[in-house]
């Protein structure tokens, strides 16, 4: 399950590259999207080469190393990125999001707090936030962070999901049995086995 919940934040978090990318595609982009991490870093590298300081190119050349798993090298791109541009909530959200996978969640807990400081910041900041708050016991502030996700995104079922857990894991099953059915209604999955497993 938790594999799961990984694959759908990483896929909520880089659905594209980089959501105001420019319209001239760079060649690495097309590397990434077919999987080729090592050529997209090649031609991130060529490309930052003349500009180091382009902001998309070390976010993405960034997640073509997380691609690969070289989890410091995208933590140096995603760095540098936020030193020129520190508001970025792109990059903040991926700074968390790696700090969580590597089970940092102290880290994870300050760059999603900054991501959700951002005004406009997606409902996917509080749910990093209310990841970290959860990984590390404080159960009362996860579920503020939780409820504030879902007050961001209505229809964000892994918010749900992970809000019922969290319910079931202090002992609130009536309430997580709410949490699981709205989640079953957005078609999240794993709802409908946790309804069957806590809400007989």
């Amino acid at each position: 399950m938790k594999k799961l919940n990984q694959v759908l934040l990483m896929a909520a978090l880089s659905g594209v590259l980089w959501a105001c990318s420019k319209p001239d595609e760079n060649p690495g982009d097309q590397y990434f999207n077919s999987g080729n991490y090592a050529e997209a870093v090649s031609e991130y590298s060529e490309t930052l080469k003349f500009n180091p300081n382009d902001v998309r190119m070390l976010y993405n050349r960034g997640r073509a190393y997380e691609e690969q798993n070289q989890f410091e090298n995208a933590k140096n791109d995603f760095e540098k990125a936020l030193e020129i541009e520190p508001n970025n909530i792109q990059v903040l959200l991926s700074l968390a999001n790696l700090h969580h996978k590597e089970k940092n969640f102290t880290n994870a807990l300050l760059y999603s707090s900054r991501a959700e400081e951002v005004p406009g910041a997606p409902a996917m900041a509080s749910f990093i936030k209310a990841r970290a708050l959860h990984q590390m016991g404080k159960s009362e502030e996860a579920l503020t962070s939780y409820a504030d996700a879902i007050k961001r995104d209505k229809d964000f079922g892994q918010a749900y999901y992970n809000r019922g857990l969290l319910k079931v894991a202090i002992g609130n099953i009536g309430s997580s049995c709410e949490d699981f059915q709205l989640a079953r209604s957005l078609e999240y999955p794993g709802a409908q086995e946790a309804m069957d497993k806590y809400c007989k």
